[in-house]
């Protein structure tokens, strides 16, 4: 069992596409675990389209591993996803950790694709039985409500055997497709005490299906910053994540040194997670690779302590 650390990023704040690659680098060469993007398509704010970004880790990157938090199944087509994933994983010699869910019904990207919230969950059940299928079988045959398959096949498969499988969302649905068909869960924006019970769910579910996720394929995240919480950057993230969560954002960042950060660190790992996903609170090229620097010089020792 052992505690890592990745980073996510969801908004493009960085000033240019060679900023991007200089903050790649850093965490490339600075002990990162993993890079998590989000999946957004219809927003104002900047935001990368995340399987564009896999590929482009994939030859952009040498150690990392990379993943989405999470790609949304309602959008996809499942055959497309699993054949893009499966091409992914072997240029980048095994580091690609697909990670998919069901998607807000809330979010604009459904009525901009043409695609109907009703009936989601059940798309994205299905498309997690066929991507599974389709990167350990060599001939796949499937009948759904929503996709049918005839002895389909894609090569080259995956060159990580079995391909991981992680999903999020903590709603009971949720719980039971990871129980079912997952290899690992993420946490979206939530506390330590809200992912206690669904990790603890999706144990008991699991392993009433005769299935073992191991304890170290659970995962949860936090914002963070060396800073203050009177800093202006830190002000406009608490307002933005109040107004999309409704309640108080003490609980869902870190902002001050390494002890404040352990022990939100502390909190989460006490509640079952042991992967984490640190997004910085941080704005443009220079502030990003100093808030990751700072990271990987005293973050990451303090973590990988707990192993």
């Amino acid at each position: 069992m052992t505690v890592g650390a990745g980073i996510g990023i969801a908004n493009f704040t960085f000033d240019d596409g060679q900023g991007f690659w200089d903050w790649v680098n850093l965490c490339d060469n600075g002990g990162i675990d993993s890079i998590w993007q989000s999946d957004r398509i219809i927003e104002k704010t900047p935001n990368l389209e995340v399987m564009s970004v896999m590929a482009a880790l994939a030859g952009g990157s040498k150690k990392l591993k990379f993943g989405m938090n999470v790609a949304s199944m309602g959008l996809r087509d499942p055959v497309l996803t699993a054949k893009a994933c499966a091409t992914i994983d072997v240029l980048s010699g095994g580091r690609l950790l697909p990670a998919f869910g069901v998607g807000s019904a809330l979010s604009r990207d459904f009525i901009a694709t043409g695609r109907d919230t009703k009936g989601r969950g059940k798309r994205t059940e299905e498309s997690l039985q066929i991507m599974s299928a389709l990167w350990r079988e060599d001939s796949v045959n499937f009948q759904g409500d929503y996709y049918q398959l005839i002895d389909a096949s894609i090569s080259p498969k995956p060159v990580q055997s079995p391909m991981p499988l992680w999903v999020g969302g903590s709603a009971p649905q949720a719980i039971a497709r990871t129980a079912r068909w997952g290899t690992g869960w993420q946490a979206g924006i939530e506390s330590a005490a809200e992912i206690k019970p669904v990790i603890e769910a999706i144990k008991v579910s699991a392993g009433e299906l005769g299935r073992k996720i191991d304890d170290d394929h659970f995962g949860a995240g936090f914002g963070f910053r060396f800073g203050k919480q009177s800093d202006p950057m830190v002000q406009k993230y608490n307002e933005v994540l109040e107004k999309r969560l409704g309640k108080d954002p003490a609980a869902y960042s870190a902002v001050g040194g390494v002890d404040e950060m352990m022990a939100m660190v502390e909190d989460f790992h006490a509640s079952g997670a042991h992967k984490f996903i640190l997004r910085p609170i941080a704005s443009g090229t220079a502030d990003m690779i100093e808030q990751t620097k700072m990271l990987v010089e005293q973050l990451l020792p303090a973590i990988n302590a707990l192993n």
